[in-house]
């Protein structure tokens, strides 16, 4: 207390007592260790740091709920249960985050195995007509027949065409 406010109280006759000074201990839970392991990929480690810190952050997440909450029961401000409620979102958030890695960890795991089924600049080697009937799905082609068509196609000795479109020749 300041002299002004011991002044006032003794002018007052009213007595001070001794304020306590309570020491409470709160059980600070120790962070997960991280371990590395060195034997396994860089992905397996980083997954492994990443779940730890977001486990830290939801147990982190839930003891501030409880303190706010606490606050807000005995305030009854309604900011405090504002604030509450943005913490619960935000901790509902890490959830969806820890959630998230687990399927990008899935996913970069089976990454090796789609990634040969991928086919990437494709080229079609054929006339329109063969083109439009491959995408209507007119001819349907085996595996045999192609490699007949294309046993035909190497014995022959191309040489290009002319042919005459609208009085002009072109050289194919």
């Amino acid at each position: 207390m300041t002299k002004l406010e011991d002044k006032v109280n003794e002018i007052l006759g009213i007595s001070t007592p001794e304020p306590t000074k309570e020491i409470v201990k709160q059980e600070i839970k120790p962070p997960v260790p991280r371990m590395e392991d060195a034997k396994k990929a860089d992905v397996d480690n980083d997954y492994k740091y990443s779940r730890e810190n977001y486990y830290n952050l939801i147990e982190r997440g839930q003891e501030a709920i409880e303190g706010i909450l606490d606050i807000a029961r005995e305030g009854q401000h309604p900011r405090a249960y504002e604030v509450a409620g943005q913490l619960i979102g935000q901790v509902g958030q890490t959830v969806d985050k820890l959630q998230d890695l687990q399927k990008k960890l899935k996913d970069l795991k089976e990454l090796p195995k789609t990634a040969n089924a991928n086919i990437k600049n494709a080229l079609f080697v054929g006339s329109t007509a063969e083109l439009q009937k491959m995408l209507n799905k007119k001819t349907v082609e085996t595996n045999v027949e192609r490699k007949t068509e294309n046993e035909n196609f190497e014995s022959k000795n191309v040489t290009p065409k002319e042919t005459n479109t609208k009085d002009k020749w072109v050289k194919l």
